[in-house]
């Protein structure tokens, strides 16, 4: 019973570690190398730094130099998601989101805006940025955790069973927001917004690997794996007899469907009863019918 505990507080310190360190990578990739181009993020964030401008650049409200208050804005925006999320995901998945939005806001007025960009090509920043901002949200959410907006969006979708992922979810909510600054600004900074937007939004998707499935064919001559993955998992399996060609000896087939999340719990199940067993794990498999995205 102590072992169990201890695992479970690992396991939930671990999160814990990826959810600060996703939120810390996350702004840094925006605050450093974004926001100093008067570029505009998507979603929930990007409506935070629009109201910043607003506040800021027509109502004139003075801001301390180098501080950006769109992470304060950010967070007042998330409080109506906070229910979704807790009518949808249970309780655990609010207080994760909870976590991971306060530290994120933390961050977003902490880490400091420079003065003169860091890196001065769009292009670049844009793609460097979307990198390192796109990693940290996919860090955030290994950590089974979000930073609030279209995380907690997202993977409300994903637990109803609905085909999008969390980067589609933050592709369509920026329409939303680049639609508002095609009114507002330059052609030019429009552009280049949804190209960082892009950047990330596929950066979270490759980080995120709950959205990577794997096929797996487990080639062992123990009995007992299939229904330790059915048990310990709860994922479905298929089994054939086979036999080895060199040793004709007898040996079983087993063939199942799992996200890349998984891919460490059914290693451990599968040496622990045949150390000796051969797998095949196959990356990105395309899956047509009863797959249970799980979160």
């Amino acid at each position: 019973m102590m072992g169990k505990m201890n695992i479970k507080k690992k396991e939930g310190l671990t999160q814990a570690a990826f959810i600060v360190m996703g939120c810390l990578t996350y702004s840094i990739g925006l605050n450093m190398l974004i926001t100093p181009l008067n570029l505009y993020n998507g979603g929930f964030m990007g409506i935070a730094q629009l109201i910043r401008t607003l506040l800021v650049s027509v109502l004139h409200i003075q801001v301390p130099q180098g501080m950006d208050i769109a992470g304060a804005i950010y967070y007042i925006l998330n409080v109506p998601l906070f229910y979704m999320g807790y009518k949808v995901m249970g309780k655990d998945f609010l207080m994760k989101s909870l976590f991971g939005t306060t530290v994120i806001s933390i961050f977003l007025v902490l880490v400091p805006v420079p003065v003169t960009p860091i890196i001065e090509d769009y292009l670049t920043a844009c793609i460097i940025g979307g990198i390192i901002a796109g990693a940290g949200s996919g860090l955030i959410l290994r950590g089974r955790g979000t930073a609030g907006g279209p995380d907690i969006i997202g993977m409300c979708c994903l637990k109803k069973r609905m085909n999008i992922s969390v980067g589609q979810v933050n592709i369509l909510l920026n329409l939303v927001v680049y639609g508002i600054c095609l009114f507002m600004f330059d052609i030019e900074i429009v552009v280049y917004s949804l190209i960082y937007a892009t950047v990330f939004a596929l950066t979270v998707d490759k980080v995120h690997i709950q959205n990577i499935n794997t096929s797996v064919m487990i080639f062992t001559k123990k009995l007992g794996i299939s229904q330790a993955i059915m048990d310990q998992i709860g994922r479905g399996v298929t089994t054939w007899d086979g036999e080895g060609a060199y040793t004709h000896m007898r040996s079983y087939i087993l063939f199942v469907m799992i996200s890349k999340y998984e891919v460490s719990q059914i290693k451990q199940i599968v040496h622990s009863i045949d150390p000796n067993a051969f797998m095949i794990l196959t990356e990105g498999s395309t899956v047509i019918g009863n797959f249970e995205k799980r979160l």
